[in-house]
């Protein structure tokens, strides 16, 4: 069967973007013209998924209406004449299935994924984080070419890892130990270090938010104890796969294809600045008021 189930933890309470996501999910941010989760979709699509679970929480729901059919908007639009608009809606037709289930526990990125495990059963999927867009308008190719890995090694972990321009940001990301020497983008990986000291990173490769997983990911995931803040991490039961003799595979994220985080309001702006200086109506004129206004800016100072 090929690989084409993934799941989309969309739970996290957001809690370093209030108050804006006091009463809505951070996933559902406009970045540019569109919200976080759809650029996701587009790119678990476009790399060949058609089953999405999205494991969701409290005050949610919004995710779910996002991607179901809008029947009156659509014959509101339709009437009214607005076909541009209605070209906006496109995604609602997606061939794609959407099912959710919800965490009704903040007990953590692992715990998200565990509750998948009814839907996935004894599949092979794709975890990407609901809050991450890889790409420039999700144009990226990382989630087909793990998916293309998986099927020639049949590895029960693969990570998506982006390179850090500065070195002391390891204490901050998972990080790669590759097994052996890196000689190119894809590497086998012997184990991943949770937030190293700066002098104890065996890299700079950060997890950048894509994974694809064999079903073995689910027994240790059953057996990992909660962690740091009550929650029961990834990381730990993707170390006890690789311990006990799991193949890992690292592949890194090339340079065209930047992981923009939503995870903070600096990261966060600065990924809305991005798309919108992109937009191929507003761009233009965002960029030259943005230069105008900076030009002031540096007059005054």
């Amino acid at each position: 069967m090929a690989l084409d189930l993934a799941v989309v933890p969309v739970a996290g309470l957001g809690t370093r973007l209030l108050p804006a996501t006091k009463s809505q999910p951070k996933e559902m941010l406009p970045v540019g013209r569109r919200p976080v989760v759809q650029y996701v979709v587009e790119e678990l699509r476009e790399s060949g998924i058609k089953r999405i679970l999205f494991v969701t929480g409290y005050g949610k729901s919004s995710i779910e209406d996002f991607f179901d059919v809008n029947q009156q908007l659509t014959s509101h639009l339709r009437q009214t004449g607005k076909e541009e608009q209605l070209a906006e809606l496109a995604f609602e037709r997606s061939q794609v299935q959407y099912a959710y289930t919800r965490q009704r526990e903040q007990l953590g990125l692992g715990h998200a994924v565990l509750i998948g495990e009814p839907f996935v059963g004894k599949q092979p999927f794709v975890v990407a984080l609901g809050d991450s867009i890889i790409g420039m308008h999700a144009k990226s190719h990382i989630v087909e070419r793990m998916i293309n890995e998986y099927e020639k090694t049949k590895a029960d972990v693969i990570v998506c890892f982006e390179e850090l321009d500065n070195p002391k940001d390891v204490v901050n990301y998972g990080i790669a130990k590759p097994k052996g020497a890196i000689t190119g983008d894809v590497f086998e990986l012997e184990s991943l270090i949770e937030k190293p000291a700066v002098d104890e990173a065996p890299s700079n490769l950060a997890v950048a938010a894509r994974y694809v997983f064999s079903p073995a990911i689910f027994e240790e995931l059953q057996k990992t104890e909660r962690g740091k803040g009550g929650e029961i991490q990834l990381t730990d039961a993707m170390q006890q796969v690789l311990k006990k003799g799991g193949k890992g595979i690292g592949i890194r994220l090339p340079k065209d294809e930047p992981r923009f985080d939503i995870g903070n309001f600096g990261s966060y702006f600065q990924a809305f600045v991005d798309f919108a200086l992109s937009d191929p109506q507003y761009g233009e004129g965002l960029e030259i008021y943005l230069r105008e206004k900076l030009s002031l800016k540096s007059e005054v100072e």
